[in-house]
């Protein structure tokens, strides 16, 4: 498998287990755009490993945060 498709399962995954876990407070739609926001904001980087746990840790923290703090 290449290392773009072991990262697109990875961000996949990821976007599932924050729907479930942000499921009282977010939509899937929003979710999803907090991950594909976050997500871009990788794009051009050269190593790509790290790149689901750093989606992850952002898309967290925005999460958290509350409407009137964006």
């Amino acid at each position: 498998m290449a290392i773009d498709e072991r990262e697109a399962d990875a961000i996949r995954a990821l976007a599932e287990r924050l729907t479930a876990a942000y499921s009282a407070t977010r939509s899937p739609a929003e979710i999803e755009a907090a991950v594909a926001e976050a997500h871009a904001a990788f794009k051009g980087q050269p190593v790509r490993d790290f790149v689901p746990i750093l989606v992850e840790r952002k898309v967290r923290a925005a999460l958290g945060r509350t409407s009137t703090d964006r």
